[in-house]
């Protein structure tokens, strides 16, 4: 073999080398979606919502419905649709028993999607999503086009060294081997450090041209996250609510709701009388959200949304509505002790002190999870007067969540399958001033969500009993 082809053939041994032994082990694929849980009162069922982790598209999509103690029997239907065109359909049939029921879909391309159900009597919702893409980064792409390029110089140096007759002129390829293997190996090792692009339908208004390549002048909103917040229209309907959100800038149907907390909006509903129903408003239009309310009490109901705005964060805002009904008022409540709240003993103790912890004991540990955390505990205060309109008027607010304990490595949330939690559901909660305070403590068991409501004094020397 004469000089200038074993020239060739150690370059060609060194990148091989240098290929086996920098791999692309830094370089990142496209990111994984994770299950979307979304609560929804359809109607007079609460049910929860659970889109299954699509990895990329086009892909079978499965879609359970959880359903809970008390929900009617009966069929959901279920399509999905992108720019307003049905992809596929399902039917999801509840049983009597409360737990998951599967329906199965199909998305076929990338984007922005819907899913939208309704039952026999025409109650409708709909839940956006994003189809996922294959997306490779620009480093991934600098990574394999620099060896890809390599390669070819290589082959390129290999003919030039064995046919030309000087040797220098192989030196010209040569170069362009390094150049390609110096791309390659930065590209790959920045993608190490390198952060991700804005996440379409999380942090920027999800487009068909953003969620396929989300690298290409991804711009964030236009308002550089300072979206502001919007405004809320409550009417009462022949039986239930309907909300509009509103922008407070444009006055235009503000349809940029994230799901937070598994929901796009959490809204609490005071009567007069302080009972508590924790409702999950459906979609059925941009900004255009209705929720149905069982026999409510006549008189003055405290409504307190909590959403949270792509590029404005998480609101609050309330407001009143008066409603007509036939339905008892609610007993007054105790204070800390033991009681039985649907078939089901809690003790609840308060602890005095700032901060305060508000502890509910349960007889097993079986609770699963609701809304993604193991309890939620809403307080308002002071109240004098009728609670509905006091809630309404109180100064002090406050959605506290009882979080699960995490799972390393575990890249969902545990669902409502999952009965694995308690006995004790703890919170911590400082009162901003002396009162009597109403709280509601939610946890959920056997598929039922127990509510254990009970009355605080907050003496002007600190919280307690």
């Amino acid at each position: 073999m004469g000089s200038k082809s074993k020239a060739a053939l150690l370059m060609l041994l060194a990148t091989l080398g240098i290929l086996a032994g920098s791999g692309i082990a830094y370089a990142d694929g496209a990111p994984t979606g994770t299950d979307i849980q979304v609560a929804q009162t359809l109607g007079a069922r609460e049910l929860t919502v659970i889109i299954r982790r699509v990895d990329t598209t086009p892909s079978p999509l499965r879609v359970d419905v959880v359903t809970h103690q008390g929900t009617a029997p009966g069929t959901l239907h279920l399509a999905v649709a992108a720019d307003g065109v049905p992809s596929s359909r399902a039917d999801v049939v509840l049983g009597a028993t409360p737990g998951v029921h599967p329906g199965n879909l199909q998305v076929d391309k990338p984007g922005p999607w819907e899913l939208s159900l309704s039952d026999d009597t025409g109650q409708r919702a709909t839940i956006p999503f994003i189809g996922p893409a294959r997306v490779v980064p620009p480093w991934e792409k600098a990574a394999y086009g620099g060896f890809v390029a390599a390669g070819a110089f290589l082959l390129i140096a290999l003919v030039v060294g064995v046919r030309a007759r000087r040797t220098a002129f192989a030196l010209i390829p040569g170069a362009g081997v390094v150049a390609a293997i110096a791309v390659a190996v930065t590209g790959a090792l920045l993608s190490a450090s390198t952060p991700p692009p804005p996440a379409p339908g999380s942090q920027l208004d999800p487009t068909f041209d953003n969620v396929t390549d989300p690298y290409a002048a991804a711009r964030l909103s236009t308002v550089d996250y300072s979206r502001p917040p919007v405004n809320l229209a409550v009417e009462p309907e022949r039986d239930g609510l309907r909300l509009r959100l509103t922008d407070g800038a444009t006055g235009r149907p503000a349809d940029d709701l994230l799901v937070r907390d598994n929901a796009l909006v959490h809204l609490v509903l005071v009567s007069p009388s302080g009972r508590l129903s924790h409702l999950h408003p459906v979609r059925v239009g941009p900004g255009d959200y209705r929720v149905h309310v069982s026999d409510p009490e006549p008189g003055t109901y405290a409504v307190a949304a909590e959403l949270a705005r792509r590029g404005g964060g998480v609101q609050l805002v309330r407001s009143t509505v008066d409603l007509h009904g036939t339905a008892a008022p609610a007993p007054e409540p105790p204070g800390a002790g033991p009681r039985t709240v649907d078939g089901t003993p809690v003790e609840l103790t308060v602890s005095a002190g700032t901060p305060t912890t508000i502890t509910a004991r349960f007889p097993a540990q079986d609770l699963q999870p609701w809304l993604g955390m193991l309890g939620h505990l809403i307080i308002t205060g002071p109240i004098d007067g009728p609670v509905g309109e006091s809630a309404a008027k109180a100064p002090n607010w406050a959605h506290v969540h009882a979080m699960l304990p995490p799972v390393a490595g575990q890249l969902d949330r545990p669902d409502e399958t999952v009965a694995a939690y308690g006995p004790d559901v703890g919170f911590t909660y400082t009162f901003a001033q002396p009162g009597r305070y109403r709280i509601w403590l939610q946890a959920e068991r056997g598929y039922r969500v127990l509510t254990v409501p009970a009355v605080v004094d907050v003496p002007a020397t600190g919280a307690g009993r």
